[in-house]
């Protein structure tokens, strides 16, 4: 699976180092159910994606959705487990990552987020 860091270059700031990036079908249905723990430099980056849910997760996450140009819609922080998350029509991409990062990074609604290679 490819990796990206996710930077927002509004703000400066970096919400992940280690993203992965689900972009086939089995990928983005899956996303991190049965995932147990993860770092703040993790992230899953949807794509394409305008809706989420927390079925069978077992982390709260914090969620971005992201229009085409990387402008970031609407935000949601701490999103429980067994949730459904909102329908945004206009997104082209979700972003989860751990609770707490779109607090620490300031990271709101307008900011533009830039998806880069990860370094290994």
């Amino acid at each position: 699976m490819r990796r990206v860091r996710i930077v927002n270059s509004s703000r400066g700031t970096t919400l992940a180092e280690r993203a992965e990036v689900a972009e086939s079908f089995v990928g983005r249905g899956i996303g991190l159910i049965g995932r147990r723990d993860w770092t703040s430099g993790d992230g899953l980056v949807i794509l394409p994606c305008n809706s989420i849910h927390c079925f069978f997760m077992s982390l709260p996450i914090d969620v971005a959705y992201v229009d085409g140009q990387g402008k970031i819609l609407r935000v949601v922080p701490d999103l429980k487990p067994w949730r459904l998350g909102p329908l945004v029509l206009r997104s082209r991409y979700v972003v989860e990552l751990p609770v707490g990062t779109l607090a620490r990074t300031e990271s709101r609604p307008g900011d533009h987020l830039v998806l880069e290679p990860a370094s290994r």
